[in-house]
């Protein structure tokens, strides 16, 4: 680890805090460095030597603090903790954004791999790659399991309206970052809204649950679920939408988004839908629409970064590529919408 302070975090503010707050927590001096995969929010790996932790703090330069909440972060991996849902054990919430220049928390580091590739799976070989990737509806029906009010989330979202709400905010980011024509995606947005489907009841959503936002751990077990920057109450089946889309095949060769799905052994993501169907007793015969808006979303997002890139505000390799993969996931998502 690098001994210099990692860009964002100063080394030396964090152990004064840590002193105060958690007397005894640290044994000498600290030395960190920046956590690569993250999405938006920063993470910093931690260490004095002995003990290791993780740091999560707004991206820099940030300004809105409703959109990279720490507390909410925090909120949500504490009141898991007590559930089956594999979490770290928070340690500390800091929202004075003196003592690093943001809000941030701290939590303990829990060991295991974030596979972000197939070439990163394909070493498992197929039967420990299927058993790592069907870990993960069973994870999720976990999460979904959870009763918000027994572990304190009451009022940690929306829940009503919830699938208008999330078609409202994509299609307010799309207009956000439109500069070119995208054939296809207005009749997919429009298709989205003209066939909502009834949702089922509430639960804690993740909001971004795929096998690179969890930890698997030496013995092929999901040791943690990390990256809860978009967690709420909602709709349960965006999660397993989202999960079903990032299991789909994408006919995209050397694709900058990170997939798993072409790794020998990797469940389609009909089994992964038969699984969590199976396990969870929920209704998934609208699976469909929800896979179709992930799809969307994604396409929203990709456009957004495609559009920083042509206006210089993004760099760095597989960028200058981001904007091809947009019609691509136009048209999966009215192939899949079409399917019903």
């Amino acid at each position: 680890m690098s001994e210099q302070n990692p860009p964002g975090l100063d080394l030396a503010r964090l152990a004064a805090h840590l002193e105060r707050e958690c007397p005894g927590l640290i044994r000498g001096p600290l030395s960190g460095e920046v956590v690569q995969g993250g999405r938006s929010n920063l993470t910093y790996r931690v260490t004095d030597g002995t003990g290791r932790w993780v740091v999560r703090r707004p991206p820099l330069g940030h300004v809105l603090a409703t959109a990279h909440d720490m507390s909410r972060e925090h909120r949500v991996i504490s009141a898991l903790r007590s559930t089956a849902v594999p979490v770290p054990k928070t340690l500390l919430l800091c929202e004075d954004p003196e003592v690093i220049g943001a809000p941030f928390y701290v939590m303990e580091h829990v060991d295991g791999t974030p596979y972000r590739t197939a070439d990163q799976l394909a070493p498992l070989g197929a039967e420990r790659t299927r058993e790592v990737v069907l870990a993960l509806p069973e994870t999720l029906v976990a999460l979904h399991d959870v009763d918000p009010e027994a572990v304190g989330l009451a009022g940690f979202g929306r829940p009503e309206g919830f699938l208008e709400r999330q078609l409202r905010r994509w299609n307010k980011q799309l207009e956000a970052s439109r500069s070119r024509e995208l054939p296809g995606i207005d009749e997919l947005r429009t298709a989205l809204g003209g066939t909502l489907p009834d949702s089922p009841r509430p639960t804690v959503v993740h909001g971004d649950f795929r096998l690179d936002n969890v930890l698997v751990d030496a013995d092929d077990k999901v040791a943690a679920v990390l990256d809860w920057e978009m967690s709420t109450l909602g709709d349960p089946l965006t999660d397993l939408g989202l999960l079903a889309m990032y299991s789909e095949r994408q006919d995209v060769p050397d694709s900058p988004v990170s997939t798993t799905s072409g790794a020998p052994g990797h469940p389609e993501a009909a089994e992964l839908i038969e699984r969590y169907a199976a396990l969870s007793g929920r209704d998934v015969s609208r699976i469909n629409w929800y896979t179709a808006f992930a799809y969307f979303k994604l396409a929203v997002i990709l456009e957004g970064i495609h559009y920083r890139f042509t206006l210089g505000q993004t760099v760095g390799a597989g960028f200058d590529r981001i904007g091809e993969l947009v019609p691509v996931f136009i048209d999966n998502g009215l192939t899949i919408l079409r399917k019903g």
